[in-house]
């Protein structure tokens, strides 16, 4: 059958795949139009297992909010440069939406939920690989389902963060949010660090002091490292640390002068976790040349 120019026009239009690409799958399937649209889907499916190894550890946090509800999501690539491109961007969105609306609670469970073109998450997955020609991944998400103030911040599309507030406007859960996308703390109050971490500074400070001041009396001591481990702490929680829009407070007085309560926060960033394969290009090009 002659493949004609309006057909390729039209697959491309409906698929999104490239020009030749949609020339074969017309070629393959005698013309036909959906049969053209499974083959061009089945040989996404077998992009994406092929590239399924290669380490994904670039990509975009992604949120989507709305009724005291809000999630992110980390769709990852193995570039920068897919990651700004227009069909990795599309996908990314589409996915934080239908985690929204799904209620899925994790990235394995958001794999099965529909989107709004009617295909899965792992099927469109499968076709922007096809199109962008890297491994593209839905590696994590976050979500907040409350009657609490709820606020969410992306910054750059590399760091995202939820918080929920008890009382407290929305303004104020988005400044909470910017400062633990700024200040990454890992903990929220001070009753939040685990004990361990609390005796191994403790430990640390005191190998840390001279032979001199080890010689101070007991209770002298202890108050002295109790005094070095409360500073610490507070660089370590959300509450103890100076509140980034107004660094005259802590968060903590911040949140007292609003009558609020930070009830929690998640933070992602792109490819946090991920061991990057470091790249050696000068030495690559050496051993393309046969200099090395």
């Amino acid at each position: 059958m002659q493949i004609s120019a309006s057909m390729v026009k039209e697959l491309r239009e409906r698929s999104g795949a490239g020009m030749m690409e949609c020339k074969k799958a017309l070629t393959e399937t005698g013309g036909e139009m959906d049969a053209a649209i499974e083959w061009l889907r089945k040989q996404g499916l077998a992009k994406a297992d092929k590239k399924a190894g290669r380490i994904a550890a670039e990509g975009r946090i992604v949120v989507a909010s709305g009724g005291g509800r809000a999630v992110l999501v980390e769709v990852n690539s193995e570039t920068d440069f897919v990651a700004k491109d227009d069909n990795f961007l599309a996908f990314a969105e589409a996915v934080a939406k239908a985690a929204l609306t799904s209620g899925a609670a994790d990235a394995e469970a958001l794999k099965s939920v529909k989107l709004a073109s009617g295909e899965s998450v792992e099927e469109a997955r499968a076709a922007v690989i096809a199109k962008v020609g890297e491994n593209v991944q839905v590696r994590r998400m976050a979500r907040i389902d409350s009657t609490n103030t709820v606020a969410a911040y992306v910054h750059g599309g590399r760091i995202g963060v939820l918080v929920e507030l008890k009382g407290g406007s929305e303004e104020l859960a988005r400044g909470v949010a910017m400062h633990v996308a700024a200040m990454n703390p890992p903990y929220n109050k001070a009753a939040d660090v685990p004990a361990e971490f609390v005796a191994k500074e403790k430990e640390i400070e005191l190998a840390k002091m001279s032979e001199k001041d080890k010689a101070k009396p007991a209770e002298i001591l202890e108050k002295i490292i109790s005094g070095k481990v409360a500073k610490i702490v507070n660089e370590n929680t959300l509450y103890g640390q100076p509140y980034v829009l107004n660094t005259e407070q802590t968060v903590e007085a911040a949140m007292k002068a609003a009558g609020a309560a930070v009830i929690g926060f998640q933070r992602l960033a792109v490819g946090e976790g991920i061991e990057k394969k470091e790249e050696d290009f000068a030495a690559e090009v050496m051993k393309q040349a046969g200099l090395a």
